[in-house]
């Protein structure tokens, strides 16, 4: 493509924070806005401790011609305590300098940034150029977080102490236990440092949402027709998902992966993986072990050294080879589960494995990009939260979507999720009623999902709205 040509297109910068869960679904909507808008994408990365996953999609050679990828250079960071939020939050603001030098460098049309990028808003303010938040969680969470600034100011106490649920407006209301970790002490800094920027989500031009109408309709009404959103200065809120990986790279391990698969029933396997970043303790990851041997059900199991330390250890680290994890299983695990199950190490190809018709049933530590690729691929779940807005997530797929099923106990500070429990939860999803109903309900919302991001279909008009504005900006300012 010629240098005039390029300059003709319309110029998006994309810069997502550092973790695997922000960076695939800004580099799908990279992706898609090179792809089926024809604009010309900067996809800022910041490499300040990058995960060896997150440089691996980079070397792709699948990414579009249009889509440059511009690494900032790597700064140094003190943090004085390893809170995984803080972490995030200070690694951006330490690149803001490099942010700034990029973004002068080659002026874009319009800058997305996800969350935790709002102090990049003041550069572009400053450059007159329009900024939009992209919310890589749900349209659920997006809906608290624009009340957490009221909330804030009306609460004095821990919202733990409450003594009922909270009643986001419009929404339906949220248990206080299940809300994300990041605000359950409210004086700690990672408290403060969410506040800070969900607070600032009012100076962005606009939202996407990684969500559609289907999967969350009475969020996404409120966000758009509750008065309270309107008052407190909400930009437009745009609906442009479920944008999950389509393709990765194929590996051994991939291919012993499907080729296991192919030989099982359909619907028959239970895949088990708990994210990128999420880890069991030592415990946990033996009852795990027996309540999957007990129930006789096939599976897939992503196995990762257990930790006893956080349930997010291998956030920053995903991707990074580590010792044979297999040896934390029970002692004869592997071979008494031979042909029924499969033990991969650390890493599987979760898209091909969801994808693939054998596959029934998925436990997932309910990472927003997980489930919309499980939602993406028909297949109900065993809601398996650790960590961030993970319990929030659990809690509208088992209660309101209905698409999943909680065991008991399950989440940090409720102790230990016995293997009889761990038996129940796999049959329920594999074998029983309540599996196959929740199996009708997924793959109607699969459905739904396909014709939303389909050309016409709302995901897909709302995202070209967007673009449109953008055009006519860039035709405005040239001419």
């Amino acid at each position: 493509m010629g240098k005039s040509e390029e300059t003709m297109k319309t110029h998006v910068a994309v810069l997502p924070s550092p973790g695997i869960g922000h960076f695939i679904p800004l580099l799908e909507l990279a992706k898609h806005l090179v792809i089926n808008h024809n604009c010309l994408v900067s996809f800022l990365v910041i490499t300040t401790e990058a995960s060896a996953a997150q440089t691996q999609l980079l070397e792709s050679p699948l990414l579009p011609v249009d889509l440059h990828v511009i690494n900032l250079p790597p700064v140094d960071v003190f943090i004085q305590e390893d809170m995984l939020l803080t972490r995030l939050c200070v690694i951006v603001h330490e690149n803001l300098v490099s942010i700034r030098a990029a973004i002068e460098q080659k002026r874009p049309d319009a800058l997305v940034i996800d969350i935790f990028g709002t102090e990049a808003i003041d550069i572009c303010d400053e450059l007159s150029i329009p900024t939009y938040s992209f919310f890589t969680a749900s349209a659920n969470l997006l809906s608290f977080s624009l009340y957490l600034p009221t909330l804030d100011k009306e609460v004095d106490c821990e919202f733990r102490e409450l003594p009922g649920p909270i009643h986001v407006p419009g929404c339906n209301p949220t248990r206080a236990e299940d809300l994300l970790d990041q605000v359950q002490d409210r004086k700690s800094n990672e408290y403060k440092w969410y506040l800070f920027h969900v607070s600032r989500l009012a100076m962005a031009s606009g939202i996407f949402i990684n969500s559609f109408y289907e999967l969350e309709p009475v969020t996404l009404q409120a966000l758009r027709e509750n008065p309270f959103y309107k008052r407190i200065g909400t930009p437009p809120v745009h609906p442009v998902g479920p944008l999950v990986k389509e393709d990765e790279a194929m590996t051994e391990t991939s291919a012993e992966c499907l080729n296991w698969l192919d030989t099982q029933p359909t619907d028959s396997v239970l895949y088990i993986s708990l994210g990128s970043g999420g880890t069991l303790t030592a415990e946990q990851m033996t009852e795990l072990a027996h309540g999957l041997e007990m129930s006789k059900q096939r599976f897939i199991w992503v196995v990762r050294k257990p930790t006893d330390v956080s349930a997010s250890d291998a956030f920053f680290t995903a991707g990074r080879g580590e010792d044979n994890p297999t040896m934390y299983l029970p002692e004869g695990f592997i071979r008494r589960t031979e042909g029924i199950g499969l033990v991969i190490q650390s890493w599987a190809p979760q898209v091909s494995v969801l994808r693939h018709p054998s596959t029934g049933g998925f436990l997932t530590h309910c990472g927003w990009n997980s489930i919309l690729e499980s939602v993406v691929h028909g297949v109900p779940m065993i809601a398996w939260p650790l960590y961030a807005e993970q319990r929030m997530n659990a809690a509208m797929l088992s209660k309101e979507t209905r698409i999943a099923v909680k065991p008991g106990a399950v989440g940090p500070g409720k102790g230990l999720v016995g293997r009889k429990e761990i038996e129940r939860v796999v049959r329920t999803v594999l074998e029983g009623e309540e599996g196959t109903a929740m199996r009708k309900r997924v793959r109607e919302l699969k459905e739904s999902a396909a014709k939303v991001l389909n050309c016409g279909g709302s995901s897909c008009q709302e995202l070209s709205r967007v673009v449109d504005s953008w055009k006519r900006n860039r035709l405005k300012s040239t001419s």
